[in-house]
């Protein structure tokens, strides 16, 4: 018989095998409920087979479904490295680059920076995603990620840029009504539990355990504002705290407090030709900027 099967019903049964639902399925794919119900509805008449059971939680795969899943992960495993080796190979300074990295780095830093990398290089069309997590390099969500970290994924590989130092900071304003107090006299903006894992986090926890909280927040650039607003003091990375004249920074960086910079790349496009000018490009850039990253100096 024919070979029912083309690549978008794999990768419409792949999403939603791998989203466990429709929906989940429908936004990693960037269209509706509706259009993956048809699509898996119709594959499976296809087949001739149930992949999906459905149930009040979600969609489950059969065991069929699960022997498919299979060969399909290894099918899109295989297209993927395809693809990043023909981009690899690419030697034109033209294309599209999609980079990634937080929001406080490109708010504080980096937006000099890729503006005059693309005023340098006009034939590269630059796309930006902010997130803090890291995106799945291996499967080309990005090009490129800018991302503050102590450890890297192993599968990526770039420079590490410099250190990025941690201090404690109060607003002037906050700091003449509380008068000359001990850190833990103070009032504080506190991380919440999305970004417990930051050392600066930890530093807190056991440096201040036990001190008023006045508020907590879920990003960097939250407490940034809470603590120019005079609402306790904060930790903040130097290259933010020294910015800001309104701030005052309470106690020189503590190493234990520290993360690093990093530039990455996937290993199959460090030979792209756009992807190695911003890598070469970002990197001095940003080597300029070591004294604010380290703390070592006001911006």
């Amino acid at each position: 018989m024919n070979w029912p099967m083309n690549w978008e019903d794999l990768r419409y049964f792949l999403a939603v095998a791998r989203a466990g639902s429709l929906s989940g399925a429908a936004r990693s794919l960037g269209v509706n409920h509706s259009t993956v119900f048809r699509r898996i509805q119709g594959f499976e008449d296809k087949l001739g087979v149930r992949l999906f059971d459905r149930l009040a939680s979600g969609y489950a795969l059969t065991v069929e479904g699960n022997d498919l899943a299979a060969a399909a992960e290894r099918i899109d495993t295989e297209i993927d490295a395809s693809m990043r080796r023909l981009t690899g190979r690419d030697l034109s300074l033209s294309g599209t680059l999609r980079i990634t990295t937080t929001e406080t780095l490109m708010h504080w830093m980096l937006a000099p920076h890729i503006a005059a990398f693309k005023a340098e290089y006009p034939g590269i069309d630059l796309e930006l995603a902010l997130a803090t997590d890291f995106f799945n390099l291996t499967k080309r969500q990005a090009d490129i990620a800018i991302r503050p970290t102590l450890e890297p994924p192993e599968n990526l590989i770039g420079r590490k840029i410099s250190g990025i130092a941690f201090a404690p900071y109060a607003a002037t304003a906050y700091l003449g009504i509380q008068g000359k107090k001990k850190l833990d006299a103070l009032t504080w903006v506190a991380f919440d539990d999305n970004l417990s894992h930051l050392a600066a986090a930890q530093w807190m926890r056991d440096a201040l355990a036990g001190v008023s909280i006045g508020l907590r927040v879920n990003t960097l650039s939250a407490m940034f504002a809470a603590a120019k607003a005079g609402m306790g003091a904060a930790v903040l990375p130097c290259f933010m705290g020294d910015q800001e004249k309104g701030l005052k920074r309470l106690r020189p960086p503590a190493p234990e407090m520290a993360s690093a910079l990093w530039l990455l790349t996937h290993e199959d496009l460090r030979l792209t030709a756009r992807v190695r000018a911003f890598m070469d490009f970002m990197g001095r850039a940003l080597k300029g900027e070591r004294k604010v990253l380290e703390g070592k100096k006001a911006a």
